[in-house]
């Protein structure tokens, strides 16, 4: 049986060929035009957007559906906030055997980042966030500086057959990557149905393969940190990357913003010069990972983005004043 000529690969031939004599007779509204299917879901405590772009509506659907059940088995092994997932058995007993993979490959990841970024990115910083979130007010200085004391990425072992803390009473968060590498596996389920053509949000963090249809890729707008919901700082093309953002004002402790839920594991406090970062990369967990980064480290953490193969951000600082990589292009 022949195979079907779609719209995209009627236009290369037309391309190639040279053929616009048969583009007039045929005409491109004759042939099959493909759809956006698309669906919104609750996961990970925030909605998940599905895009997959295609001519037949029932794959797509049957796609999707596969996508978010693969997103919610990672979940039930990554999330801190589920009482049976390998992540809280971890936190709870201090040790867990024979690790799930994506549990070891996020751990892995997070175990690079934390050395290039000198430990400004490190998920052993569980013991402080709580403290945090716990508190009523800010916490003292005398209870940061005790809860610092469990705060170590070299004490997070980490082995095929083994994860373990080499201190009593640590525990970890992966708030800041485990999102990124979900929905890096969501693509990858779309891939598996044979969908080029997609795009997987999780609030605000993305993957964009291909385009939304031919000529036009994906068209993302990033909100502005100190303005109302809707207002973009810029607005970009992602075709093939991921896109992450941080900012402080996602989970404010303080009114004026300068404490918040992005603590530098080094000092306990949060880091005063960034208020938020937008981080382009490979996979959405590199770029979820880096966001987080650049917001604990400001300026050199955009310096260090620079230098990753792949890698692009923008930030604004608590000033207002943009920064970004040299290569970082906007429409």
């Amino acid at each position: 049986m022949p195979k079907k000529i779609t719209r995209r690969d009627f236009l290369k031939i037309v391309a190639v060929g040279g053929a616009a004599g048969a583009a007039l007779k045929l005409g491109l509204d004759s042939l099959p035009a493909d759809e956006i299917i698309s669906e919104t879901r609750l996961l990970m405590g925030t909605l998940i957007n599905i895009k997959a772009v295609g001519l037949d509506p029932e794959l797509a659907e049957a796609a999707i559906n596969s996508c978010f059940a693969r997103m919610s088995a990672h979940e039930s092994v990554l999330s801190r906030f589920l009482p049976g997932s390998q992540l809280s058995e971890l936190n709870q007993v201090g040790v867990t055997h024979d690790p799930h993979p994506a549990l070891l490959t996020v751990l892995r990841q997070s175990q690079k980042l934390s050395q290039q970024t000198d430990g400004a990115f490190d998920i052993t910083i569980h013991p402080l966030l709580s403290l945090y979130q716990s508190s009523q007010t800010l916490p003292s200085d005398e209870a940061i500086q005790q809860a610092l004391a469990l705060v170590d990425y070299r004490k997070l072992q980490v082995e095929k057959s083994v994860i373990r803390f080499l201190q009593p009473g640590m525990s970890i968060t992966l708030d800041g990557i485990a999102k990124g590498f979900i929905v890096d596996e969501g693509v990858a389920e779309l891939q598996n149905f044979g969908f080029e053509n997609v795009m997987v949000e999780a609030g605000g963090d993305l993957m964009a393969l291909g385009e939304k249809s031919p000529q036009a890729p994906w068209k993302i707008g990033l909100q502005a940190p100190r303005t109302e919901a809707g207002k973009f700082l810029t607005t970009l093309n992602v075709e093939n990357q991921a896109l992450a953002t941080s900012g402080d004002y996602m989970q404010a402790f303080s009114d004026d913003l300068m404490s918040h839920h992005i603590i530098d594991p080094r000092s306990g406090y949060s880091s005063p010069e960034l208020a938020s970062v937008s981080v382009l990369a490979p996979s959405v967990m590199l770029a979820d990972g880096l966001a987080t980064s650049a917001m604990v480290m400001g300026k050199s953490g955009l310096d260090l983005i620079e230098k990753m193969s792949g890698c692009e951000a923008i930030a604004v600082t608590k000033k207002s004043a943009v920064l970004k990589t040299s290569g970082f292009r906007e429409i």
